[in-house]
């Protein structure tokens, strides 16, 4: 096992039943609640279910999706803790995805003022972005993550072998998260990853170390977004507000499939704000078509009434992450609405 310290925890690679035996030997002998959602119960819970069967346990299952994420699903799951008689020496382990760990790290540290948590991301989302760095909350009348807190958990526990159980579809909605750390801070290994095409045949272990070295580091530099971390929204600005217009459409996107399209736009926004060469937005743009495809038809005008609840917003202006060149970025980019216009 290999342990990153990051900020108050530790990201372990390596072996789940190792690291996770670990972990609970650790904790008072008091009662674990695992939170699955309807994929992770099937596919997951039995990789760890030896090391957690002679602890008592409860498991609760909730439905798989992103329109899951909410405070009506939190409802239920404080009302399962409640039933379980969760006293405040109990653990809480989130066996899933992005919305697995916000929903259930923001239960957890809101249930009796707080119990500890432990992150076990299933995907390659989760994996290399979403479990990590302390950002917990649900959606909000349609707003992604409006309602959460900063918390951190025990421990962020990460193995490869779950990324077997994953589509390709979500394999890819991933990877979208790996170009962007690329994208934003990690130039040397621009060339190398835009080489990839075929992502069944990874080192994903080798990916996720990289991609992981970029987030930890702009986490521990600013832990609570007042700065630097604000990098990390590269692409999410116009991502979320696209994730947020389809979300209950007939065709709604996966959290990296927005993100991918965010990147597009949001990397032509930087050429035209921020300096980033043509042959910079052009060799993004294809690449992530290559993998994604074209982005989605939509309206930007449509938007922009999104794009205005963003929290980073200031004086009635939009604030965006952009790239000066592959590797270098800048936060706190201030547009208005003229400035978003004509862009698809």
């Amino acid at each position: 096992m290999e342990k990153i310290p990051v900020s108050e925890y530790n990201i372990v690679l390596g072996k789940i039943t190792d690291s996770l035996d670990e972990y609970i030997q650790q904790a008072p002998d008091s009662s674990l609640f695992i939170l699955t959602d309807e994929n992770t119960y099937s596919y997951c819970l039995p990789l760890i279910q030896k090391v957690v069967q002679h602890r008592k346990h409860y498991i609760y299952k909730i439905r798989a999706g992103e329109l899951n994420k909410n405070i009506h699903t939190c409802m239920d799951i404080w009302k399962a803790m409640t039933t379980a008689q969760l006293d405040r020496n109990s653990m809480m382990i989130n066996l899933g995805g992005g919305v697995i760990g916000d929903i259930g790290g923001f239960c957890a540290s809101t249930y009796k003022r707080g119990i500890d948590f432990i992150q076990i991301p299933t995907t390659l989302l989760s994996q290399v972005d979403a479990s990590i760095g302390g950002k917990l909350g649900i959606d909000f009348e349609s707003f992604k993550n409006h309602i959460g807190v900063f918390n951190f958990p025990i421990a962020v526990l990460i193995d490869p072998i779950f990324l077997n159980t994953l589509s390709l579809r979500e394999l890819r909605s991933g990877y979208a998260e790996v170009i962007k750390h690329c994208l934003i801070a990690d130039g040397d290994h621009w060339k190398e990853l835009s080489q990839i095409t075929d992502l069944r045949s990874q080192d994903w272990a080798a990916i996720i170390r990289r991609s992981l070295e970029v987030k930890r580091k702009i986490v521990i530099a600013d832990p609570y977004e007042k700065g630097i971390r604000k990098l990390l929204n590269f692409g999410h600005t116009i991502g979320h507000a696209i994730e947020s217009l389809l979300l209950e459409t007939n065709s709604p996107l996966l959290h990296g499939e927005a993100i991918a399209a965010g990147m597009i736009y949001e990397s032509k926004l930087s050429s035209r704000y921020m300096g980033l060469s043509m042959k910079d937005e052009e060799q993004i743009i294809d690449y992530i078509e290559k993998i994604f495809g074209a982005p989605p038809v939509f309206s930007i005008e449509n938007t922009i009434p999104i794009m205005k609840q963003d929290k980073k917003n200031s004086n009635g202006k939009i604030s965006f992450s952009l790239l000066k060149k592959i590797g270098d970025s800048q936060w706190d980019i201030l547009l208005d609405e003229s400035q978003l216009k004509d862009l698809n």
